[in-house]
């Protein structure tokens, strides 16, 4: 059992880390709420295996919330992040080359 805990343990350690190196670097900041997401979820794992190393049930609790933590954070990112893609300008530039064609292809005017 000391094995797993310290392999389970280790895997855990280096994927936060990873998740870390990414939250400093970025590049976008939509990359660093994912790599918070990853390392809450590290979190989650870490206490998880401790509980069940100990064979204690007191931190199930714990756990339950920050699940919820991290899923509500992510849908909230999903939906308030898709909105704030809008002002990139090459996005703007693509929809009014798709408006163009669409134009083009019905044999109107384009705006």
């Amino acid at each position: 059992m000391t094995v797993v805990l310290w392999i389970a343990a280790s895997m855990l350690g280096v994927a936060a880390l990873l998740a870390l190196v990414r939250v400093v670097r970025g590049p976008s900041s939509l990359d660093r709420v994912v790599a918070m997401d990853v390392l809450l979820s590290c979190l989650i794992g870490a206490i998880g295996i401790e509980a069940a190393y100990g064979r204690d049930g007191t931190t199930l609790p714990v756990l339950a919330v920050l699940a919820l933590l991290g899923f509500v954070g992510s849908v909230a990112v999903a939906r308030f992040g898709a909105d704030a893609g809008d002002d990139d300008p090459d996005r703007r530039e693509e929809a009014r080359v798709e408006a163009r064609l669409e134009a083009a292809r019905e044999g109107r005017e384009t705006p």
